[in-house]
């Protein structure tokens, strides 16, 4: 069975799971390491990622997800697994708000 892509997920149905893959392949490409380099427990600041990553990053997760990831959260959610299911309750809540 295939992984679903992130084009072929919709916005209600994504997952802190399916962010936190998305994440370790934005990471893996920034800074040019192997994918079972990244571990969804160590800190962003352990990468060493610079501004400029982070904001690349945080572009990249507009465009893919269709919501807006502000650079700040990956200081307050400093890990993937914090921050991808903080971006997941952030979804949900948005989406209640301009239910119809």
């Amino acid at each position: 069975m295939s992984k679903p892509t992130i084009a072929s997920v919709s916005q209600s149905s994504i997952t802190p799971e399916i962010i936190q893959i998305w994440l370790i392949q934005q990471l893996s490409e920034q800074l040019q390491i192997e994918l079972n380099e990244v571990d969804i427990r160590t800190p962003f600041d352990s990468y060493g990622l610079d501004s400029s990553q982070v904001l690349i990053i945080a572009v990249k997760a507009e465009k893919a997800f269709g919501f807006k990831l502000s650079p700040v959260l990956l200081w307050h959610y400093p890990t993937i697994e914090s921050l991808s299911h903080r971006l997941v309750e952030e979804s949900t809540f948005a989406d209640q708000i301009f239910e119809i």
